[in-house]
C-alpha cells in the first residue's frame, strides 16, 4: 500500500481519534500532521506491516502523551458534533443532547493524559486491554487500573449535584 492511499483512507479516523485525545480540533490536526510526517519517513517499514493503521494509531497516542509531558497547554474544550456523523431527522431535544455531550467532553478533558488515552482507545477505538497496553507500552493491569480510575473520576463528577447542568436535571 502506498502512503498516499493509506493517508487518504485513514485520515478521518486518525483525526477523530486525535480530537478525542486532545480535546481540541486544532491540536488534533497538528498532532495528526506530525504523526503522518513521521510515518511518511518510515513508510517503507510501516507499510510492510500487517496492520499499518494500528502502528500509526500507536504513534499518534504516543506522540500525544509525549507532547503532554513536554508542555502544559491550557485548552478550551470545543463541541465535537461534526465527529458524530450526519444528522438523522428524529424528534429529539438536541439542545439537551448537545449540552450533555459538551459536559462529557469537558469532563474527559480533565482526566490525566494516560487515563484519557486509555478511555479513548478502549471506548472509541474498541481495543482490548492487551492491545491498549501494547500501544501505551505498559502492562494490561496498568490499563485496567487507568480505566478504573478514569471511570471513577468521571462517575464522581456525574454524581456531584453541584456539577449537574440544568439540562440534565430535567
Amino acid at each position: 500500500m502506498r502512503f498516499e492511499d493509506f493517508a487518504q483512507a485513514r485520515l478521518p479516523a486518525l483525526l477523530r481519534c486525535a480530537a478525542l485525545l486532545c480535546g481540541e480540533r486544532e491540536s488534533a490536526r497538528d498532532l495528526v500532521q506530525d504523526v503522518l510526517t513521521k510515518s511518511l519517513v518510515r513508510w517503507r517499514r510501516i507499510g510492510a506491516l500487517d496492520e499499518p493503521y494500528a502502528y500509526v494509531r500507536a504513534m499518534l497516542t504516543n506522540e500525544f502523551l509525549s507532547q503532554r509531558r513536554r508542555r502544559r497547554v491550557v485548552t478550551v474544550p470545543l463541541t465535537f458534533d461534526a465527529l458524530d456523523g450526519p444528522a438523522v431527522p428524529v424528534q429529539r431535544d438536541y439542545a439537551t443532547d448537545a449540552a450533555a455531550r459538551e459536559a462529557m467532553w469537558q469532563r474527559l478533558a480533565t482526566l490525566p493524559p494516560q487515563q484519557r488515552a486509555t478511555v479513548v482507545l478502549r471506548y472509541y477505538e474498541g481495543l482490548s486491554d492487551p492491545e491498549i497496553a501494547d500501544v501505551l507500552g505498559c502492562r494490561p493491569a496498568t490499563v485496567r487500573s487507568n480505566a478504573a480510575r478514569a471511570l471513577a473520576a468521571l462517575r464522581v463528577e456525574l454524581t456531584d449535584p453541584s456539577l449537574v447542568t440544568e439540562g440534565q436535571q430535567q
